[in-house]
């Protein structure tokens, strides 16, 4: 499987996306409905999302990749929908389409379950998009509606380049009562989609038999030195990314963002450079082979000798980690050939 991906969403999809969403807008209006208890608002509501990238090489050090691909985010797709309805869940298994998704990027056949579940049990209300992310630190833009029988909003936005990882949100509520919320922020973390038990940011497909269920990265699980979220030293991992959610006054039906432009992939129209206040710091401490075996004892004849063994740096410290130790030692002996 290629990991060079281009992450762009093409015209074609970007098209056929907006007239489903337009398809599954309209086929839920005429219906009757009943309003779900939990939200009784009695009108709909528009919100812009923003999702922001902090996937840097401060905040994420190890095995940061800076090439063939570098880090960047694949285009964001997301879904209004009703509380009995799950684009992913934690703890579930990935669905075929998230499983696409996830590992090489491939929208179409997500697309084709959203549009499958809005047709026949009528969870879904809408569908949008956010163009993809050039790099690890920047920010891209959508917006959506919602209304009181659809008032969920999931999300998934793949790490790129990623076995199986990604960033979401699963049904999160944007009514309150009677009311909608005025605006939110959520910080994101990984997620492993269960498919392929790739260690590394760049490793090659190696894929999950049987298949796993969705589980959220941590420092400290998977709990191996080479995978690229392994920090031993921290309690949790700094997000990711987050994304913010902020009520608008406009309440006209959204429009999907059309093919993105050099400006609206790299984020430079909204601001690409992140605030460095806003990057966490994560130590990297050094990590070093086992020793080698203790080389030839050396010396001359009647006194004692001097023997050597070595070991080298797997990982070099960063962002004030733990130093390397010394890379050779060396003791006392009894010569074995003595001069």
């Amino acid at each position: 499987m290629e990991r060079d991906m281009n992450v762009s969403s093409t015209s074609s999809v970007v098209h056929w996306l907006a007239s489903l969403t337009l398809t599954l807008l309209g086929s839920v209006h005429p219906m009757p409905v009943t309003i779900d208890p939990v939200c009784t608002a009695d009108t709909t509501a528009k919100y812009s999302l923003t999702f922001t990238g902090m996937w840097s090489q401060t905040s994420f050090p190890k095995q940061y990749p800076i090439y063939r691909p570098p880090a960047q985010w694949s285009p964001l797709i997301g879904v209004t929908h009703s509380s009995d309805y799950h684009i992913w869940q934690r703890n579930e298994f990935a669905s075929n389409g998230v499983r696409e998704f996830s590992e090489k990027g491939e929208a179409w056949t997500l697309m084709k379950e959203v549009e499958a579940a809005g047709e026949r049990i009528q969870s879904v209300y809408g569908l949008f998009s956010a163009p993809a992310l050039v790099g690890g630190t920047g920010q891209m833009t959508s917006e959506f509606e919602v209304f009181a029988r659809h008032s969920f909003l999931s999300f998934i936005v793949r790490i790129v380049p990623s076995p199986d990882w990604f960033l979401g949100v699963d049904s999160f509520d944007l009514c309150e009562g009677d009311q909608w919320k005025e605006s939110v922020t959520l910080e994101l973390y990984p997620y492993d989609a269960g498919t392929d038990s790739g260690f590394t940011f760049s490793s090659p497909n190696f894929e999950t038999i049987p298949q796993d269920k969705v589980t959220q990265i941590t420092s400290s699980s998977p709990s191996h030195p080479a995978n690229s979220f392994y920090y031993p030293r921290l309690k949790n991992l700094p997000p990711m990314g987050k994304v913010t959610l902020t009520k608008t006054k406009n309440n006209q039906i959204f429009s999907i963002p059309m093919e993105p432009t050099q400006f609206n992939q790299t984020g430079n129209e909204i601001g690409n450079e992140i605030e460095d206040s806003l990057i966490n710091s994560t130590p990297l401490d050094c990590e070093v082979s086992a020793w080698s075996p203790w080389g030839l004892c050396k010396g001359k004849c009647g006194d004692s000798g001097v023997r050597h063994r070595t070991r080298y740096i797997h990982l070099q410290p960063a962002n004030n980690g733990v130093v390397c130790p010394p890379l050779e030692e060396e003791n006392k002996c009894i010569p074995d050939n003595c001069l």
